[in-house]
């Protein structure tokens, strides 16, 4: 089986006026998500929540001088309407049962990647 990373991205909006019955449900609709990958026969490596993006810091290198102080600032790197809010790394038949579970993923957009075996030679 392969995994894939999937990145969860949303409005920010909703931590504005979140409540504990608004929080309850998230975790709800998250913990029904996880049962539907079991059932289908896949599973959840990974996975978590992260905070809003105003608390993120950003490092930016230069591939081309790696001996280069990097550039470090506060947020995040790219302004957005959503952000990303968390992720999961499920484990998968193939991209089209990821991508099945991903459209019954409870997140505005939903980025799905493949991970990259790094355990080899490239080819």
């Amino acid at each position: 089986m392969a995994q894939y990373m999937f990145l969860l991205f949303d409005d920010e909006s909703w931590h504005d006026d979140l409540t504990p019955d608004k929080w309850e449900f998230a975790m709800k609709i998250h913990g029904e998500f996880a049962k539907a990958v079991e059932a289908a026969g896949a599973r959840i490596v990974d996975g978590a929540a992260l905070e809003r993006s105003s608390t993120a810091t950003t490092v930016r290198r230069n591939w081309d001088d790696m001996a280069a102080e990097p550039v470090v600032t506060d947020g995040p790197f790219i302004e957005t309407k959503e952000a990303l809010g968390g992720y999961y790394v499920v484990e998968a038949r193939d991209l089209d049962q990821a991508m099945e579970l991903a459209a019954q993923c409870p997140a505005g957009f939903i980025e799905v990647r493949p991970v990259m075996d790094t355990s080899g030679s490239p080819g």
